[in-house]
């Protein structure tokens, strides 16, 4: 049978592993305490009748237990969950503990206050941004320093052995028959390929020279092999051409002023779009003939 007064005596005054003895006073560390103070009245192994709060998950639940189930050490706690609001977990507390004693009733509440309070000061923080403060280990970085200062030195001192050897191999100091190793072999075979191909990158691009004018039409020189260009050796047909030369500017500069002045009177302030035709009539003094040419 279970008594609470000799199981108090026992736990205070000899040995109880929940206990925690500081400067400011003696708390206890089971799950289970209301107040988290070790005293006759808080203590949960002491109390055959007791009830506290638990959190699971951000849920909060009530945990009663009785003398009757003191047998059962798998059915001791009777767990009720609380709903979120704080008003109507009050109601079900009273409910359950309505015959309990006062004092345990009233530290199951304020148990209810302090961890509401608490998961509502949680919610706020984690919307929060806060800077994170990160130590700076030394001896890491001091090791990690004088790591890289090594494999830099043997990377440096392999280079170096590499260079000396392949000078020896072409200088032929060796004699002609080599064990090469296979990879080593083919890596300075991509260099080289990789040497060419930048030093054919590198020449000057040659100069070319092509023929300009190549898809003139030849609708536009017909245009102009209408026009009969006399022989130059007489000097009478000499002043001749020349006069027939200016007759047919004359001739082309009051044709575009005619193209114009049709155009005005069409389409006053429009602008023509198709090319205006020029005709241009020669005519040669000793020979009756008259030649056309249309621009």
């Amino acid at each position: 049978m279970q008594h609470d007064e000799v199981i108090w005596q026992v736990i205070r005054h000899n040995h109880c592993s929940f206990m925690a003895k500081i400067e400011t006073g003696i708390f206890c560390r089971n799950p289970y305490n209301v107040t988290g103070i070790c005293n006759r009245s808080s203590c949960p192994l002491a109390n055959s009748r007791y009830a506290t709060i638990r959190e699971h998950d951000g849920v909060f639940y009530l945990y009663m237990k009785t003398i009757e189930r003191a047998h059962m050490p798998n059915k001791l706690w009777e767990r009720v969950k609380l709903p979120r609001n704080y008003e109507k977990a009050l109601e079900i507390i009273d409910k359950h503990l309505m015959f309990w004693p006062k004092l345990l009733v009233h530290k199951t509440k304020q148990r209810l206050t302090k961890m509401t309070q608490m998961r509502i000061r949680m919610r706020k923080l984690a919307l929060k941004t806060r800077e994170k403060i990160m130590t700076t280990p030394r001896k890491e970085k001091k090791r990690e320093a004088r790591r890289e200062e090594k494999a830099e030195k043997a990377a440096v001192l392999e280079k170096s052995i590499e260079t000396e050897l392949l000078e020896r191999l072409k200088k032929g100091v060796y004699g002609d028959i080599y064990n090469y190793p296979v990879d080593k072999y083919n890596e300075i075979l991509d260099k080289e390929v990789i040497k060419e191909a930048v030093s054919e990158d590198e020449e000057e691009p040659e100069i070319e020279y092509v023929e300009g004018y190549e898809e003139l039409e030849e609708e536009d020189m017909e245009d102009f092999g209408g026009l009969a260009i006399p022989n130059m050796d007489d000097d009478n047909v000499g002043m001749d051409y020349v006069d027939d030369e200016e007759t047919v500017a004359v001739e082309r500069k009051r044709g575009r002023k005619d193209s114009v002045r049709k155009l005005e009177k069409d389409e006053p302030g429009a602008k023509s779009k198709n090319k205006v035709k020029v005709l241009v009539e020669v005519e040669h003094e000793d020979a009756n003939e008259r030649q056309t040419a249309v621009l």
